[in-house]
This record gives structure tokens, sequence and C-alpha cells, in this order.
């Protein structure tokens, strides 16, 4: 096994790095949440999902975590009924994105305090290990 504190700050970087994406993925949806298709009656913006998975580092012998997967939601899209609108149907219907600006609200703030959590962890780590120099170097 390899150094708890070099095992700690690659358990944090992967947690750094799935947040990342995670933040991305939400950002696309909220910039595309009122997004409509380019012609009539054509699907407009479908929201992104994020999958997370374990993976075994096999270096350090930690489990770390990936994005497993950038999937779509099925969930229905909205319809709303505007027959001036470039993108409306025969029955005048417009597609709205399946995106609820309160789920990805809730999904930023998660993933925000999650990106912060694993900082803080990289902090710690660091100067723990610096502590650990100072140690060994007035030893």
């Amino acid at each position: 096994m390899s150094d708890p504190l070099q095992a700690a700050l690659k358990v944090a970087a992967s947690g750094l790095s799935a947040q990342s994406t995670r933040l991305r993925i939400v950002s696309e949806n909220l910039a595309n949440a009122q997004s409509t298709g380019k012609t009539a009656g054509s699907d407009p913006f479908r929201r992104k999902t994020v999958s997370f998975a374990t993976e075994l580092d096999r270096s350090t012998g930690v489990e770390t975590v990936r994005i497993a997967e950038v999937g779509h939601d099925v969930s229905a899209f909205m319809e709303e009924y505007d027959p001036s609108h470039p993108a409306a149907d025969a029955k005048g219907m417009v597609k709205y994105p399946n995106v609820n600006m309160v789920v990805e609200m809730a999904d930023m703030r998660e993933a925000n305090r999650s990106y912060e959590a694993n900082l803080q962890v990289v902090k710690q780590a660091r100067e723990l290990i610096a502590m650990t120099v100072d140690l060994l170097r007035n030893s």
C-alpha cells in the first residue's frame, strides 16, 4: 500500500474531476433550458445526466470516482401552445427541453459542495505532508 496521504490526494483529485464534469453538465442544462428545435415540430435540447462509478487505482490500492456515463434524460418534453413560434408544429405546440430549473439548481449546489469538500481534503493533505517534511527536517 502506498502513503495514506498520497492516497487521500488521489481520491480527492478524482472527486474534483468528477464534480467538475458534473458542474459542466448542469451548466449546459441551464444554458439550454429555454431552447427549442430549429424547425417546426423538431425536438429541443434533451437534459443531460451524469452517472458516477468507482474504480480501483491499482498503484495506490484505493477506490476513486469517475464519470461512468453522460446520458440523456428520457422524460417527456414540456409543450406549450404558441402558434406564432417558429418551432411550433401544425397544432401550434412548441416543445421545450425537459430541464427543471429547480432540480438543476439543487444539482449545482450539491456538486459545488462536493467539489469544495474534495478541495478541502487536498488542502489538508498538502498541509499534513508539509508538516511531516518539516518534522523530518528538524529531526
